[in-house]
């Protein structure tokens, strides 16, 4: 059976309690550790939470270091990037540069990794989040862009995306249960969205002895 390791912000968090047991009879499911500590303020980067680009690199050059290995590998980045400080319009991490940390985080997870696969950046209403959240900003323009730049470098790269964007639309705004996260159902309908997503790719069908 192979492993799937799971890299990701507070939504991969959410959903992540009803992923697993869709999946766990295909993969060894396991992500980031740290749950608990993320899930006492989603907002910020720690324990679980991948947080920005700079600190999924940095996590994963670490344990590359460590020589960690994983099968499959889940990867997402982008709502932390996109921090816009109220005061000055600057943004956490600047497109350049997130271009550039994804570029290396391809390289740096393909040397540990047989498989990889990105999940596209979920949504911001403006009006929800910005009147919620008043340490920091997020524009649903910057997601737009952000996620553009993703689906370049991965398709540059042959890295399958998993649009988690696009799927999740559809639920509007009720999906919102605070500025930026969202209701039970919808994070179990996430979770069913990327199991059929595994399930189709035909990624657990090959050991990981190979």
């Amino acid at each position: 059976m192979r492993h799937l390791f799971i890299v990701g912000d507070s939504i991969s968090i959410q959903y992540g309690p009803f992923l697993k047991p869709l999946v766990e009879s295909y993969f060894h499911y396991d992500r980031k550790r740290g749950e608990k500590q993320a899930l006492a303020d989603l907002d910020q980067p720690v324990g679980a939470n991948g947080g920005d680009s700079s600190r999924v690199l940095d996590y994963l050059t670490q344990e590359q270091h460590q020589g960690v290995s994983y099968d499959l590998l889940l990867l997402n980045c982008g709502l932390h990037d996109i921090k816009t400080d109220p005061l000055t319009g600057e943004r956490q991490i600047s497109p350049a540069r997130y271009r550039d940390n994804l570029e290396r985080i391809i390289q740096t997870a393909r040397s540990m990794a047989k498989a990889l696969i990105w999940v596209s950046t979920t949504d911001i209403i403006d009006d929800i989040h910005n009147s919620q959240s008043t340490s920091f900003h997020r524009f649903h323009r910057d997601v737009l862009e952000y996620n553009e730049i993703a689906s370049q470098v991965m398709e540059q790269h042959e890295v399958p995306i998993i649009d988690l964007y696009t799927f999740t639309l559809q639920f509007g705004a009720d999906a919102y249960r605070d500025h930026a996260h969202f209701t039970e159902e919808v994070q179990r309908r996430q979770a069913e969205f990327i199991a059929d997503y595994l399930m189709g790719s035909g990624l657990h069908a090959s050991s990981s002895a190979e």
